[in-house]
């Protein structure tokens, strides 16, 4: 359990408050690409308790306030020009720096729009997500993280809405030991599916990764430091010598990188809209073949209603909760989207989560690890010191590769090694991670 001023120090994100220096301090995920108009691409947006317009410039894109400074109408219904936004009241026109440019109602003579300038953020795109730095100085160069240099055409990029603090589904997606029982099929998963996580065999198992995870409840969950945050293993004993090895990631501060069937990979952030819901963003990339993007899209954008993404099943629905399928199919009754079962599971908590009251076992090693980080992390920050996975030249950011996510199995006395092996041959066997000759390291 938490202290109660802990459990507010990690929760809250709204501007000056200590987390939410913390998170300013890296790129964090805006938008789709894919969700911005085609004919206007103009999107309001918030962030951290933020109110922003995100919008596409010449070159690039633009996010600013989302009020005018004038008099405090809505940007979002600015009429979009190649320079920038233009008020619809009295026709101020902002750039994508957020510095007024145009007042065409004031005295042609007036140097009134010179001391104008808006909330305003630096804005990069990366394989179909729009990242901003909403950080003080200048913004920290991008790592080398798989989920960024991968080519375009092996991502896919998507987006969710959940009605809940961001901390409630980071700790989701980084506790090993809870697939085994939320996302469990009572009788097989029926599904052959292009894209949907647990439906891929594990290589050399035979076995569908929902019925292995299954059937194998009590995982060993060892948790280590890496220069992206936390490494965490989650080791099944599947026969007297074989084990099954699941390694998947903290990549600090508010992101997880988990290993999707044999070739494929996904990395998913959870980024605070306020502090009682978030967006999680994903890039999902494949390390051996193209991706089918107009099917994946498809098959999300059912799950989901537009524009804000929120899932067909949620709490006004009860997540779509059958009890005969219950009974009959699914561990949770809910549907056989693993994310809604995630879903359902952070949000029930309510909000933001009471840590005060909650009892933690050996199975949330990765859990409370987090957590300590993260709240050393608050005060050196604030302290001015360093903290996890924020390179500040570039010879740093080439040096956050990863991070590794990986389903394998291996002999009881070689796990250890043959995890690295495996990820060594996947990678050279990939059109685009390929490094002829080299090993795959790990940082300690």
């Amino acid at each position: 359990m938490l202290k109660q001023e802990d459990n507010e120090k990690i929760t809250r994100s709204g501007p000056g408050t200590p987390l939410g220096v913390l998170l300013r301090s890296y790129w964090q995920p805006a938008g789709l690409v894919s969700e911005m108009p085609g004919d206007r691409p103009v999107k309001a947006i918030r962030i951290m308790s933020e109110d922003l317009v995100l919008f596409k410039k010449r070159q690039g894109w633009g996010l600013i306030s989302r009020y005018c400074a004038h008099r405090g109408v809505d940007l979002s219904y600015g009429r979009l020009e190649e320079d920038g936004l233009r008020c619809l009241y009295h026709g101020w026109l902002y750039d994508g720096e957020g510095k007024c440019i145009e007042q065409p109602a004031e005295p042609e003579h007036s140097q009134f729009l010179g001391k104008i300038r808006i909330a305003n953020y630096p804005c990069v795109e990366k394989n179909g997500i729009i990242f901003t730095y909403m950080g003080a100085g200048d913004p920290p160069p991008f790592p080398d993280y798989d989920c960024f240099i991968a080519p375009e055409e092996y991502t896919f990029a998507f987006k969710g809405l959940w009605d809940c603090n961001w901390l409630q589904g980071l700790e989701g997606g980084i506790d090993p030991s809870h697939v085994s029982f939320l996302h469990r099929f009572i009788q097989e998963d029926p599904r052959e599916v292009y894209g949907q996580q647990f439906s891929e065999e594990v290589e050399g198992t035979g076995k569908k990764l929902s019925m292995l995870v299954g059937e194998s409840f009590r995982p060993d969950i060892e948790v280590e430091s890496a220069d992206h945050g936390l490494r965490v293993f989650a080791i099944r004993q599947l026969t007297e010598d074989i084990k099954h090895v699941r390694v998947t990631n903290l990549m600090f501060p508010n992101a997880f990188v988990v290993p999707f069937g044999n070739s494929k990979v996904f990395t998913q952030w959870h980024v605070p809209i306020d502090d009682e819901h978030h967006y999680w963003y994903m890039i999902w990339y494949d390390f051996a073949e193209v991706t089918d993007k107009e099917t994946l899209l498809q098959q999300r954008l059912e799950g989901v209603t537009l524009p804000d993404y929120r899932p067909v099943r949620n709490r006004d629905n009860n997540w779509g909760f059958d009890p005969r399928e219950q009974e009959e199919l699914t561990y949770t009754g809910m549907g056989l989207d693993i994310n809604v079962h995630d879903q359902w599971a952070v949000e029930s908590m309510g909000p933001i989560q009471d840590r005060t009251v909650e009892r933690l076992g050996v199975s949330d090693r990765a859990v409370t690890a987090n957590r300590r980080m993260l709240l050393r992390a608050i005060d050196a920050f604030a302290a001015g010191g360093q903290v996890p996975s924020h390179p500040v030249s570039a010879e740093e950011a080439a040096a956050l590769t990863g991070p590794l996510a990986m389903d394998t199995i291996a002999a009881n006395d070689a796990w250890q090694s043959r995890w690295i092996e495996r990820e060594t041959e996947r990678r050279q066997a990939s059109p685009w991670a390929a490094k002829p000759g080299a090993e795959v390291s790990v940082d300690a």
